[in-house]
């Protein structure tokens, strides 16, 4: 995983997530990589903001523990 300070740097299209909230607590992604498989996310709030760059194993496995509560 790495971090980007300025998510807008990034050449990628985001898409918000199925999940978002209504009053705009939404989380966006963005494919950096397909062949390589690592994406992007970034809180749409700030769109100049930090990004998380990972594998799409681990962007799977973050989804898993923020659904099982996991993390807060």
């Amino acid at each position: 995983m790495t971090m980007i300070t300025d998510a807008s740097t990034l050449s990628v299209t985001w898409w918000k997530a199925a999940g978002s909230g209504i009053q705009g607590d939404c989380v966006e992604c963005g494919v950096v990589d397909a062949g390589e498989r690592v994406v992007a996310v970034r809180d749409s709030k700030r769109p100049c903001g930090p990004a998380l760059v990972l594998s799409f194993e681990a962007l799977g496995g973050l989804v898993g523990a923020l659904r099982a509560g996991g993390l807060k």
